[in-house]
């Protein structure tokens, strides 16, 4: 079912005894981070935080006119000082596991959407061989994702309660500062929309916001991420204020389609409308030109000005390890519309595993239809959550020729966001890269690295801290494929895997009950 808003969502949770509702007085300064970090890590519950009492921040960072700048000078500038009560609870870890990850997508598992691409994939006449093919299938199969267009909303119940000028207050929201040396207070669940200033293609994408002050915010745009070119393509064309809203809350599908690897041209909000099987109701924002799900719990409306950078971090990241500060746009709001009574969306990152973990799994499952319309020799796909996903991909494909695993590890380093990874495994097609067991063995048994390893460089995640440079570094990938005749120099007669006859095992597991095991 779609849900009407993010509330519903939640009271579908508590339904079904997947909510834990926290009455006991806790700071959004610190203490829901250690309580939800360890609640993500025992597959524990989504938290509802209804009684927030923490102290007050002195937000913002200081601006110096270089980024370079060490944590512990910093820190300080944002320890809490005095206390107050803030009126609105925090939601979090609200699709912390396969099931509310599911739950979340309106669905009674992910796969589902997943089976939903794949029949599109594999319709009768709807295999393309060639390039040109493939193009328009891509076309059509994003015609059938926007078969659920957004639609403008009557009644608009994110608009409710109106704040612009002095009313502007961010201070008053429930902000979490996740991990000690942050660099303040962080936006952690936003939905930024933003338009391209020349063709006017919405674009939602999933950006951490350091809040500085009442009115303004750091905006936290990578160097690869569509919401930094557009607003460096509006600053060369001479605009200063590059308009943006940021949603929190609405159906939790706009979460994850804000997350999503779309194909050019698909609007996030036309594909969260495919997945919960009905338009998005949107309206028009107040004080930007920009529209927002009318289902949202709150917006914070505001520009950019693309000339202006200031001083943004560190962060206690997904990579397990503080990010580094540094020089990021600012959003300067101008207003603040929410319903009456709203909820405060959050999360938190750092050591996997963490909610962010089915968030991504959640991507890796429903895509691969699509991975595989490239890459059709791929028969299955594992980017593990203890790798954060972009670091590690272990890859089962069909093997047709000698070298065939170097062709799907360079195809892999050209494919959107999997361009990032830096490490890629290539196995046989009997192999579950689902197990990491069978994948150890696998990799043990069939990968010599003296002959076997491709070197590569290209871009990383704008985070990796140990790439050689900012957003490039190297790539690895093992081919772990049984060899074939004169494949890589290789000469010998390659030995089986042991296997068990087929007869032994019927028979075995027809007396299997009466063995007493």
């Amino acid at each position: 079912m779609a849900y009407r808003d993010f509330q519903h969502f939640l009271q579908a949770l508590a339904e079904q005894k997947e909510l834990a509702t926290i009455s006991e007085p806790v700071s959004p300064y610190l203490e829901i981070t250690e309580i939800a970090d360890r609640v993500m890590k025992a597959n524990g519950p989504a938290l509802l935080f209804n009684h927030l009492v923490g102290p007050d921040h002195r937000f913002g960072t200081p601006n110096p006119k270089s980024a370079v700048m060490n944590q512990a000078s910093i820190h300080p500038n944002n320890a809490p000082t005095g206390s107050r009560k803030y009126d609105y609870p925090v939601a979090i870890n609200s699709m912390g596991s396969r099931k509310r990850m599911s739950l979340a997508l309106s669905c009674d598992d992910f796969e589902e959407h997943a089976d939903r691409l794949r029949k599109l994939v594999q319709a009768p006449g709807n295999v393309p061989k060639s390039l040109v093919e493939k193009l328009k299938f891509a076309m059509e199969m994003g015609r059938e994702i926007k078969s659920t267009p957004p639609k403008d909303a009557k009644f608009a119940p994110c608009q409710e309660i109106v704040m612009q000028g002095d009313e502007v207050d961010l201070t008053q929201f429930p902000i979490l500062t996740c991990w000690p040396e942050d660099g303040g207070p962080y936006i952690t669940l936003p939905l930024v929309f933003t338009h391209d200033p020349t063709t006017g293609k919405r674009n939602v994408g999933m950006y951490r916001m350091q809040v500085y002050d009442r009115n303004t915010c750091g905006m936290h745009w990578q160097m690869h991420k569509t919401g930094m070119r557009q607003m460096e393509d509006a600053g060369a064309a001479g605009k200063l204020r590059f308009e943006v809203a940021v949603v929190l809350g609405g159906d939790p599908s706009h979460t994850f389609s804000a997350i999503a690897p779309l194909p050019p041209g698909v609007d996030e909000m036309a594909f969260s409308g495919f997945l919960r099987k009905e338009p998005v109701q949107m309206v028009k924002a107040k004080t930007v030109d920009v529209q927002v799900p009318a289902d949202a719990e709150i917006v914070i409306e505001g520009y950019v000005d693309p000339s202006e950078r200031r001083l943004e971090g560190p962060f206690g990241d997904h990579t397990g390890y503080y990010s580094l500060a540094g020089d990021f746009p600012v959003l300067h709001v101008t207003a603040i519309t929410m319903r009456p009574k709203p909820v405060w969306p959050a999360t938190i990152v750092g050591i996997p595993p963490m909610e962010d973990g089915w968030m991504g799994k959640a991507v890796e499952r429903i895509f691969l239809p699509l991975i595989q319309l490239t890459v059709p020799e791929i028969v299955d796909m594992n980017l593990p959550v203890d790798a954060c996903f972009h670091n590690v991909a272990f890859v089962s494909i069909r093997k047709k020729y000698p070298g065939h695993a170097y062709k799907v590890m360079n195809a892999i380093w050209g494919l959107g966001g999997l361009a990032f990874t830096k490490m890629v495994f290539i196995f046989d097609e009997d192999t579950n890269v689902q197990d990491i067991g069978e994948v150890l063995f696998r990799l043990g048994a069939n990968c010599d690295p003296g002959r076997d390893t491709l070197h590569s460089r290209g871009p990383v995640d704008q985070l990796d801290h140990a790439s050689v440079a900012e957003g490039f570094g190297g790539k690895i990938g093992f081919d772990c494929t049984h060899k074939w005749p004169g494949e890589n120099g290789f000469s010998r007669d390659y030995p089986k895997l042991i296997k068990m006859s087929d007869d032994v095992v019927k028979r075995i597991d027809s007396i299997w009950g009466r063995l007493g095991l």
